[in-house]
């Protein structure tokens, strides 16, 4: 039986606690390659303050959050142009939709109670909670973090819903050197694994590779001899979403149950 990764090349796509999973892939004898596709995050205010403006004047049939960071910001800033209550007003008067724990937590804060959630903090289980529900000509506000969550605005807009987006954090582009460098890697077959812990690394990667008119190499490389691990569902789920099929992932939504999962899967294998 195989122990260990056996010098595999696991490629890190983060770019927070590399060392840290760099010592955990060593230790397992296995050789850490650093290419970060997260780029940066950075927050928003400007834009969303300009929403805040419009949104306190308008009335939403459904306000959904995706993320407790998100649902944070907007209310800092609603409460920095001294529009809080006008926006709560504004929440209050909606339905709500939430994706994960963290998200309802921020919710619950301010006495606000999801009349539909998720069932395991992803895009996908927020979709099929709100399967039955009539979107035909409803005003949906959505607020996002990073990434426009594609399959679940088309899935609003195909059921005939007028959306408006709110991103009170957005993603700047990662170094393109970087993700080129990677795309070779994979085509000439130089790494074993790529591990990916956020879906916006996914988006950014894909982003690049659909511009590139990559996909197809980059997927094949995925399905005959390059393993894609991810941290947790909702990372697995933006894998899934762009094509890839094969993931890797553990149950346990942490870095080091993600090296230790993708160690077992290169033992069993």
């Amino acid at each position: 039986m195989k122990t260990g990764l056996n010098g595999k090349k696991i490629v890190l796509a983060a770019s927070r606690k590399t060392e840290e999973m760099s010592t955990l892939i060593q230790k397992q004898n296995g050789a850490p390659l650093v290419r970060s596709l997260q780029g940066t995050v950075f927050k928003a205010d400007d834009q969303v303050k300009e929403d805040l403006q419009k949104i306190v004047k308008k009335q939403f049939d459904w306000i959904i959050f995706t993320t407790g960071i998100g649902t944070n910001a907007l209310l800092e800033l609603a409460d920095e142009l001294k529009l809080k209550d006008s926006f709560m007003n504004v929440v209050n008067d909606a339905k709500i939709a939430s994706r994960g724990y963290k998200t309802v937590a921020a919710l619950k804060k301010i006495g606000v109670t999801a009349d539909v959630k998720d069932d395991d903090g992803t895009i996908k289980g927020l979709i099929q909670s709100l399967e039955g529900i009539d979107f035909k000509g409803k005003q949906v506000m959505v607020q996002l973090h990073g990434e426009n969550a594609p399959a679940l605005i088309n899935y609003l807009e195909e059921s005939g819903a007028e959306v408006m987006k709110v991103l009170p954090y957005q993603h700047v582009d990662p170094d393109f050197d970087t993700v080129e460098q990677l795309c070779q890697e994979l085509f000439r077959s130089e790494i074993d694994a790529v591990c990916f812990t956020a879906a916006i690394q996914v988006r950014s990667f894909f982003k690049y590779v659909k511009e590139k008119g990559y996909v197809e190499q980059v997927l094949e490389a995925f399905k005959s001899n390059v393993l894609a691990v991810a941290v947790g569902k909702v990372t697995a789920e933006a894998l899934n979403e762009e094509g890839i099929d094969r993931v890797v992932a553990p149950e346990l939504e942490r870095m080091g149950a993600m090296i230790v999962e993708m160690t077992r899967y290169f033992e069993r294998n």
